[in-house]
């Protein structure tokens, strides 16, 4: 449980005992800092998740005063892990091409995307980025570096993993048209048709699609909702399958939302080192985290360049622009030759207008808004399906990421509920299509990195009807 949640529930249980009346004013955020040796952000993130739940409330120049509340909804079921994974030949691009189709129309509420709201970003200060990186630009530079990419902006990126504690070379990274490119890639580099790839389960469905495209086979290793993959189940399936990659998410996983802790992150790739299998990294809300730092990746504890990292900047600061990279570890030279014979090159202006920008400052600035808006805009989600959903409804609070992923009431089909909220204008993501065996069926993905509004708040409310009314059908 992460602190400041804690602290909520330190506050909320004080107010149920009854030793906080209605009425009566919470500590200062300083106080509170004080008194329970936390971050001022910290004091404010609890607060906040307490005003979403109705507990609390603000009083303008005054500060938080008791009100009332809404229950909290219980967290996840814990995964079954001692059942024996299978291999499985995947099939679910069909499906997800269906559920992918509808998000796309402006008119309906994008509770199903894949992506943040395009308003959170600093669309025009990039824009004014481009404009004079590329009247500046030296027309070698785009036939310089073509594969690797602009050698600038992977310096830049470079300097953001030392940062973090990670010695990456610049000549390790490898400029993609996005992540799922570098990811993609990476898969090519250590697999051929008919092996086996490990996966989390629930999983991103585009690595489904991409197993399904390379003619490969998946194992589901079930994810616990809080800490990610299950160890115990990794290595059963690692001795069982002799897998030649695993592929998956340690931070914010889509669609659990899922973090894993640093040492679980450390013995996992020891694990996989022992077996010699390479470990794609998808790592592209690592950003997007709410806590005081940025969570380490798998591949700070590499030692034998197994770890394949793969992140972006289409999930943080520009989408469209479709820049992102990989740092292969040992597989750096055989990425980088299998992007010079399929793309060729990402875009130059976009990597030197990203180049530009990092290099200018301001990013981490921009990152610091970001979190805290999606952290807002969590709150008010949760708080809004407390509401409106009927009982038997489950789910997690992230902490980093824009996802929920919620379990239906008993009866619920997800698929189903998927066709009923397109007919009032509402996109879900369903948990067949992270599925490799369309299971999931009584779980959906939400996206909460769309601003809150009336409309929102209107497309909840009639889910929790449609849910509602596909529950009393079931009984």
């Amino acid at each position: 449980m992460k602190r400041y949640e804690q602290l909520a529930d330190d506050i909320a249980h004080s107010i149920r005992e009854g030793l906080l009346a209605r009425g009566e004013k919470l500590p200062s955020v300083r106080q509170a800092s004080a008194a329970r040796k936390v971050s001022p952000s910290t004091v404010f993130q609890a607060y906040y998740l307490l005003e979403a739940r109705g507990l609390i409330s603000a009083r303008e120049r005054s500060g938080y005063y008791v009100s009332g509340g809404t229950q909290h909804l219980p967290p996840l079921p814990e995964p079954d892990i001692n059942s024996t994974p299978e291999a499985t030949q995947v099939d679910v691009s069909e499906l997800v091409f269906e559920v992918l189709e509808s998000t796309r129309a402006r008119k309906v509420v994008p509770l199903g995307s894949a992506f943040p709201s395009p308003l959170l970003f600093p669309m025009a200060r990039l824009a004014k980025t481009m404009a004079a990186c590329v009247q500046a630009m030296d027309p070698w530079r785009s036939v310089e570096d073509i594969s690797p990419g602009d050698a600038e902006l992977r310096r830049q990126i470079a300097l953001r993993y030392m940062i973090d504690g990670l010695q990456v070379s610049p000549d390790e990274i490898v400029i993609t048209n996005g992540a799922l490119e570098g990811l993609n890639l990476c898969l090519q580099a250590v697999t051929q048709p008919g092996d086996t790839v490990l996966i989390g389960s629930p999983t991103f469905y585009a690595a489904l699609q991409a197993i399904e495209r390379n003619g490969l086979k998946a194992v589901d290793v079930p994810c616990h909702p809080r800490d990610g993959i299950d160890l115990a189940a990794l290595q059963r399936a690692l001795e069982l399958h002799k897998p030649t990659a695993c592929w998956l998410m340690t931070n914010f996983q889509n669609p659990l939302g899922s973090l894993m802790p640093d040492d679980k992150k450390k013995d996992m790739v020891t694990l996989l080192a022992r077996h010699n299998v390479p470990l794609i990294e998808d790592d592209v809300y690592g950003e997007l985290y709410f806590g005081d730092q940025r969570p380490k990746p798998a591949k700070a504890f590499d030692t034998a360049g197994l770890v394949m990292h793969c992140s972006s900047f289409s999930k943080c600061l520009a989408p469209g622009y479709r820049v992102g990279w990989a740092a292969p570890g040992r597989y750096a030279k055989t990425v980088e030759r299998l992007k010079l014979t399929t793309t060729l090159a990402t875009s130059v202006p976009a990597q030197i207008t990203l180049a530009g920008y990092l290099k200018k400052g301001g990013y981490d600035k921009h990152l610091r808004g970001l979190r805290h808006t999606l952290l807002l805009q969590q709150i008010k989600f949760v708080a809004a399906i407390e509401r409106h959903f009927p009982a038997g409804t489950r789910l997690t609070s992230p902490s980093g990421g824009y996802f929920l992923w919620v379990k239906l009431p008993d009866g619920v089909n997800s698929l189903e509920l998927h066709r009923e909220a397109l007919k009032n204008g509402i996109s879900i993501a369903p948990g067949p299509i992270f599925s490799a065996h369309k299971g999931s069926t009584d779980y959906v993905r939400l996206n909460y990195g769309h601003l809150w509004s009336d409309e929102m708040e209107g497309a909840i409310a009639a889910l929790g009807q449609i849910i509602h009314r596909l529950s009393m059908r079931s009984a």
